[in-house]
């Protein structure tokens, strides 16, 4: 980094206002106008909080966590539970059930930033992407970026929500470190988008159904990179890099329709995917281009009024996701269970991933006063109705669209999960359809073998070099009995790295491994595999006929698995019986 800005630091804390922050910024930038690559340099926030509680955040030592993982996850929630949940007389009967809902932050697949011209790009050298507009200096002016509205309505418009024709910007006051404007442009009570569900197909046949609230354009923050520590508990400092800040997002609030982590993950996977297919996002969790932040809270089964909420902050996985909703229902049951309720309080809290735990942020006395007031730099969105229908018309096919094209194929709902997963693999095998190869065929190879060797390779899809024509090649070779399955598998990490894509049947051939189809080839080999156990060749014909599988693996031997299964079988048969 060729320039570094230190926020004053007083024993080790320092307290930091946006002025100071924005002057810094400013003056540094004045500095450097070509390129500004600072970065802050500030204590975390989380050590110096009064709710943090070291030992819950201390993580064990990496050689453990993966041997121990599953066994650690199930013993800590064992653990929560005997804690907190002593043996009461009054309640131990009462039936919990959790409300769940999530507010996910989708970050847009645009080639700029959301009010100005800098670069939408990830890995970036830090604040390499950075500009007066997305850093706040006084004087520049946001213009919204028409991609990104593009995108939002496709989204909203993949949810089954209504797009409002006149939607508004607004001002969220608040400060952290990586916001550099000490304010976020969101969208407050005029969003986007309104109402809207994901519906979720699930392997036994049956669908969920849960709702969505609304769907709203909003800017990112920039990002706080810890010293010293892999996350924010037990850094020594932190750098802010503000590449992120000002990349659009749509943020997208479920209705509390969820019940389990079960259901979180459904939906988080499924919304994904609604993403991806449109091309909307490009998902990537473990890049933060899709963030979670999960409210949890407890009823007994019945009542109609909420409990109280918690709010997990910043999941990064959706298996992360259910264990740590999954955790904070049993903590809060038990609390309640042993009469200890009020201690559930309306918090933040984080999930720790080394020890399975979620632990807490920070309190929430109330709700956040963010003195929204409209954004007075940007005019009100406005959409023709023939902007929308434009955007309507040119929506690519939805996941469940799909499914249900797969299954009317025949294909059981099983492979038509696995097909439509990912964009990349359910557009190999619709292209691989155009070449008229029967669907089954072609799905057993995808979701079989290609599969396979993507999950032992530790690739997806997309890295794969074969052709859906090599594929389709292939498969019309195997029926035709030019070559064995046996022989494809035999070949396939060649062929998965595109070897047989000038010519499936060339390339097998030039490996000498064609099918061998020639009568009088088969029944020398036969010949020569009766010569060698005569002793087998006489208990068969005394009434031993098991040893017919024994004979049948040898002349594989021998042949080196190219016979002809149905010529083999037959030509063997008739000299067994002499």
């Amino acid at each position: 980094m060729s320039a570094m800005l230190r926020c004053g630091v007083l024993g080790g804390t320092s307290r930091l206002t946006a002025n100071s922050v924005r002057a810094g910024l400013c003056s540094l930038h004045a500095a450097n106008r070509d390129v500004f690559s600072a970065s802050l340099v500030i204590p975390s926030p989380i050590a110096t909080h009064p709710s943090f509680i070291p030992s819950q955040c201390a993580a064990p030592r990496p050689e453990r966590v993966h041997r121990q993982h599953q066994r650690h996850y199930t013993a800590c929630r064992a653990a929560t539970v005997e804690k907190t949940a002593s043996p009461s007389s009054a309640g131990q009967e009462v039936e919990y059930e959790a409300v769940i809902g999530i507010e996910t932050h989708v970050q847009l697949l645009t080639r700029t930033k959301a009010f100005c011209n800098c670069k939408n790009e990830f890995g970036a050298e830090p604040n390499t992407h950075v500009c007066p507009v997305c850093l706040g200096h006084p004087g520049s002016l946001p213009v919204m970026n028409a991609e990104a509205v593009a995108l939002g309505v496709r989204a909203g418009l993949a949810l089954g929500s209504a797009v409002a024709r006149r939607s508004k910007f607004d001002r969220k006051q608040y400060f952290y470190a990586d916001l550099p404007k000490g304010y976020q442009i969101s969208q407050y009570d005029e969003p986007l988008c309104s109402g809207g569900a994901v519906v979720v197909d699930l392997p036994d046949g049956t669908t969920k159904t849960f709702g969505v609230t609304r769907a709203h354009l909003e800017e990112d923050a920039g990002k706080s990179v810890y010293g010293g520590a892999d996350r924010m508990a037990g850094s020594e400092y932190s750098l802010v890099d503000f590449n992120r800040a000002g990349v659009p997002l749509l943020e997208i609030v479920s209705e509390p329709h969820m019940r389990s982590g079960k259901d979180a993950y459904a939906y988080g996977d499924e919304l994904r995917r609604i993403l991806r297919f449109t091309g909307v996002s490009d998902g990537n969790m473990a890049e933060g281009s899709m963030r979670c932040d999960v409210n949890v809270s407890v009823r007994p089964k019945g009542q109609e009024q909420f409990g109280t909420k918690v709010e997990i902050k910043n999941m990064n996985s959706f298996s992360n996701m259910q264990k740590a909703i999954e955790f904070e229902i049993e903590r809060q049951v038990a609390l309640i269970r042993a009469g200890r309720g009020g201690e559930v309080v309306q918090e933040t809290r984080l999930w720790d991933e080394f020890k399975l735990v979620t632990y807490s942020m920070r309190k929430k006395e109330g709700l956040a006063d963010y003195r929204y007031f409209p954004e007075p730099d940007l005019p009100p969105l406005v959409l023709s109705e023939e902007y929308v229908s434009g955007v309507q018309a040119a929506m690519p096919e939805l996941p469940a669209a799909r499914r249900a094209r797969y299954q009317a194929l025949g294909l059981p709902i099983k492979d038509v999960l696995q097909l439509v997963e990912e964009p990349v693999t359910a557009a190999f095998f619709d292209a691989v359809l155009a070449t008229g190869v029967a669907p089954k065929a072609a799905a057993n190879w995808i979701v079989g073998d290609m599969q396979a060797y993507c999950k032992e390779n530790k690739c997806g899809m997309d890295a794969l070099k074969i052709t859906p024509g090599a594929l389709a090649e292939m498969i019309g070779l195997i029926e035709k009995g030019v070559i064995s399955g046996k022989i494809v598998k035999e070949l396939l990490p060649d062929l998965m790295t595109g070897a047989g894509n000038a010519g499936v049947k060339a390339f097998v051939e030039s490996r000498g491994m064609l099918m061998i189809s020639d009568e009088g080839a088969i029944g020398a080999m036969v010949d020569e595999v009766l010569a060698a156990n005569p002793k087998q060749l006489e208990e068969y014909r005394g009434g031993k006929t098991k040893l017919q599988g024994f004979f049948e693996g040898q002349l594989m031997k021998v042949s080196k698995g190219r016979a002809d299964p149905r010529l083999m079988k037959e030509v063997l048969m008739k000299k067994l019986q002499g």
